[in-house]
């Protein structure tokens, strides 16, 4: 009589999973201020750097003209060059009629002195014209900082705020990556060192019409859930262009490897 096969401790394992965006980012504004217009709705696109909304700047765009009209105004500079350049010939015409002893020493120290004058005073015109930059650059970033822009490439998924509204901490929109989504999986113990990390794996999507998906594990849990004697894992699932949608339920089929020294009998 033949004896009866036992079943194969190694045998696939189906377990029910839950697919969530790789990335979520809760998108608020580093200034407090009034929302002057949201330029995306719930379920539109981004790309990383696109403007999502704008806060009134009326104040900080009027401050910014007045440091651009003082940054790039070369008045006094121009009279002070011109002025140096005039104290310059005065000391020269000093020094060649102090030499044919037509004037005195005094006359020559002072024609100096009004050149070095003029000299700080071209100086003074520079260091006021590259502060003017400096303010004109600072009041640029104040202004930018009214501008909200998408952290990443991802589809926004909530809007807590509309145009006219004062934000101060809470977030105003919330936006995932979905490029890349993420598989959490509650696994039995049972299985705690069978599975290797870069190991793929069948991830089967409950939705229809969406076929079998390979995602591989990225992240195993050190620390086991005594109370339900438990272990996650992680696992990636890429999704480039955005065809499988977040927040599916899902089943994972775990292979274990085959246990050490295993072979088939002869």
């Amino acid at each position: 009589m033949l004896a009866t096969a036992a079943p194969s401790s190694a045998a696939p394992r189906a377990l029910a999973c839950l697919i969530q965006p790789d990335k979520v980012a809760d998108v608020g504004s580093p200034v407090i201020g009034v929302v002057e217009w949201i330029e995306v709705e719930r379920g539109d696109s981004v790309r990383k750097g696109q403007v999502v909304a704008r806060l009134r700047a009326d104040v900080e765009r009027a401050n910014t003209d007045v440091a651009r009209s003082r940054a790039v105004s070369e008045g006094d500079l121009r009279g002070a060059l011109a002025s140096l350049e005039l104290a310059k010939i005065k000391r020269d015409r000093a020094v060649n009629l102090k030499a044919q002893d037509f004037v005195s020493q005094e006359a020559v120290d002072q024609a100096q002195s009004e050149m070095d004058i003029a000299t700080e005073r071209v100086k003074f015109s520079r260091e006021q014209l590259a502060t003017s930059s400096r303010e004109f650059a600072a009041s640029q970033a104040q202004v930018a900082q009214r501008v909200v822009r998408s952290p990443m490439d991802g589809v926004v998924i909530e809007r807590h705020i509309n145009a006219g509204e004062r934000v101060e901490e809470k977030p105003m929109l919330r936006i995932a990556d979905v490029s890349v989504l993420r598989v959490d999986v509650v696994a039995p113990v049972s299985m705690f060192g069978t599975l290797d990390i870069g190991q793929e794996l069948i991830v089967q999507p409950e939705l229809p019409g969406a076929g079998p998906r390979r995602a591989r594990i990225v992240q195993i849990d050190k620390v086991l859930d005594p109370a339900s004697n438990t272990f996650r894992l992680r696992l990636s699932l890429p999704n480039s262009h955005g065809l499988l949608p977040a927040g599916l339920r899902c089943s994972v089929e775990l292979q274990p490897k085959p246990a050490a020294g295993a072979s088939a009998a002869r």
